[in-house]
């Protein structure tokens, strides 16, 4: 037995399947669990949906006899849902309760709109109250560093969660200002943040990080964006505190996964969720350990069910059990998306994660822009660095240093396929003043830069 705790979702899983007592909550009776609740759902969406209608047949449903025949039906697509929305609702819209628009990241791209009735809302919650009891107790304070101005908002949706465990919410909204945020920590007396791993990095490494003394924040869960591995570092190492990773998207209502003590991945929210990791090139099911597109159905989604929804994030099922004990499935940390790439050769890619892990292990960094602009039939790799003003020059050297070091971009180079521009300076954070996911900007296809 390892002693850690088993994640509190293994429970609230169980109870609301229905097993008791534990003995009795298997992996192969979640799996049945699931297999009916696809059948419903297909039933449901057939019924409902005009765009599932239209797209499966009659005989959908028989496509759930088992998971390999449910592997078979089609899938959708973020291209899908901009087309339009209002096809995959499934109730009236008087009875929508929060509307979402996501729009693309690129420069194209019509937005996309999810839709939300109460139930739906109150599984979200639901989940979020008990994510969170792994991260807090009864009587502490959380400040979320998350948008929660709206009803139905996911701060907001986090706050209620909360309160159901007797502890205290607080909405403080995206990281804008370092400092004035440091400052809502300490009047709160935070035991408890919730953010953008970019954005709390911001809070370590502020000359004002040491008013917040050691032991005041007990843990931290990151969401939204890639969480690298030297964010994670710096924020243990700054204020000692526990930090968990969580993986949703407002297609999945918000919350997928989240991390338990164990730190191996992300327990899944199977009750609502059924999950698969496929080729991106040919959808086929790739087996456990490896990586591929996570596609996601909702099992309870009342409003706007999504039937094998391509993520387009990249991430592995593990292939063993936690060591905390649970006999959910656990997804291996997701890294990033598909598209946040660009390639530098037949088979060289340049990832925006590998630059993340690369440069956020720089101690000086603050957060950059990543660009790769044409110039005389190769690529020039263009940063733009927010760093601490001290020792600049040698943080520019670093980053140079640690540029060169990537595979993908020594290979380019050597190639002639590639060259790194000089780094420019930015005083301020301004490609990240929202929660918008950060990106690897190409623009090789335009046709002049300056």
């Amino acid at each position: 037995m390892s002693g850690l705790p088993i994640t509190p979702l293994d429970r609230w899983i169980r109870d609301r399947i229905g097993y008791e007592p534990q003995r009795h909550f298997t992996r192969e009776k979640l799996r049945d669990y699931q297999l009916e609740k696809l059948r419903q759902t297909l039933a449901y969406a057939v019924r409902h949906s005009p765009y599932y209608q239209r797209e499966l047949s009659g005989d959908a449903v028989m496509a759930a006899a088992d998971f390999d025949q449910f592997a078979s039906l089609p899938f959708t697509t973020a291209e899908d849902l901009a087309r339009d929305p209002l096809e995959f609702l499934c109730v009236s819209q008087s009875e929508v309760a929060r509307v979402v628009t996501l729009r693309s990241s690129g420069t194209s791209g019509r937005p996309r709109r999810l839709f939300f009735d109460p139930a739906d809302l109150e599984l979200t919650v639901d989940f979020f109250r008990h994510g969170m009891s792994s991260l807090v107790q009864a009587g502490q304070r959380v400040l979320i560093l998350l948008p929660g101005g709206l009803p139905g908002s996911v701060g907001d949706l986090l706050v209620e969660g909360l309160a159901r465990m007797d502890v205290e919410g607080i909405v403080h909204g995206p990281v804008q200002d370092p400092e004035e945020a440091i400052a809502a920590i300490l009047a709160h007396r935070a035991q408890c943040l919730v953010g953008i791993p970019v954005q709390v990095l911001s809070l370590v490494r502020h000359p004002k990080h040491r008013l917040v003394r050691q032991g005041l924040i007990h843990s931290v869960l990151l969401s939204t964006d890639y969480v690298p591995a030297s964010i994670v570092a710096a924020i243990q190492r700054t204020w000692g505190c526990e930090v968990y990773q969580h993986y949703g998207m407002t297609e999945m209502g918000y919350g997928g996964g989240v991390e338990c003590d164990a730190h191996e991945g992300y327990h899944l929210r199977e009750a609502d969720l059924y999950m698969e990791v496929v080729d991106p090139t040919t959808g086929r099911a790739l087996p456990d350990g490896v990586s591929g597109e996570v596609v996601v159905t909702t099992l309870t989604r009342r409003a706007m069910p999504l039937i094998r929804y391509r993520t387009g994030d990249q991430a592995r099922f593990l292939p063993d059990y936690c060591p905390c004990g649970s006999i959910l499935r656990r997804l291996g940390k997701v890294q990033g998306r598909l598209t946040n790439r660009a390639a530098l050769g037949p088979l060289a890619w340049l990832k925006m994660a590998a630059l993340d892990e690369a440069l956020f292990a720089i101690p000086s960094v603050l957060n950059y822009q990543a660009e790769l602009v044409p110039a005389n039939g190769c690529s020039r790799l263009r940063i733009t660095l927010h760093c601490e003003p001290c020792g600049m020059a040698e943080t520019v050297a670093r980053v140079r240093a640690a540029l060169a070091r990537l595979p993908a971009v020594q290979e380019a180079i050597a190639r002639g396929r590639l060259a790194i521009d000089p780094i420019r300076l930015t005083p301020e954070a301004w490609f990240t003043s929202g929660a918008a996911k950060r990106i690897l900007i190409d623009r090789r296809q335009e046709r002049s830069i300056t």
